[in-house]
């Protein structure tokens, strides 16, 4: 691997969870990433717990893409194969560009975990408005996965040969 650069630069993340079942005394993967994102240096700017409903995602992502305070956005949760996931379907038509290989990778990786039922994850990513959208499965293990073998790499302009950083708003 290239370098990348020798500074490191704290981030403002926002957590999205998406599920009709959690709230915030059991959201253990919105619970996870957010003490990740601490651990890695960088800053919580936001999070929140909508219901797995195509809108209010889109509400509240789009709230975080307009705003100054937020250069990353992270959800979890409904990128499944059943009818009610939506968080793709919300996503998308929001990014001013696809982040192709994130899925790909992830599901790569995944496959170690979990076999060939990675095929139902719909994970993507993507920018909007110079913020770097991340969408990955609600599980734990899954918001894991994403962010150690991934996300935090990518959101650490000291990896090399290049990270997302230098594409996100300037703070």
């Amino acid at each position: 691997m290239g370098k990348g650069s020798e500074v490191f630069t704290a981030l403002n993340v926002a957590v999205l969870t998406v599920s009709d079942k959690r709230d915030a005394s059991n959201d253990t993967s919105g619970d996870f990433l957010r003490e990740a994102i601490g651990e890695a240096g960088h800053l919580v700017a936001d999070h929140a717990i909508v219901p797995d409903n195509l809108y209010r995602i889109r509400a509240v992502v789009s709230n975080w893409i307009a705003s100054r305070d937020v250069q990353v956005v992270i959800v979890n949760g409904g990128t499944g194969f059943n009818a009610k996931n939506c968080t793709p379907e919300a996503l998308l038509p929001l990014l001013d560009r696809e982040v192709e290989g994130f899925g790909e990778i992830f599901r790569m990786v995944s496959w170690e975990e979990i076999g060939s039922a990675t095929l139902q994850s719909r994970a993507v990513a993507g920018l909007a408005n110079q913020t770097l959208i991340f969408a990955v499965p609600g599980s734990t293990s899954a918001c894991r996965t994403a962010w150690e073998r991934i996300i935090s790499d990518q959101l650490d302009a000291r990896t090399g040969p290049c990270t997302f950083v230098s594409h996100l708003k300037k703070m």
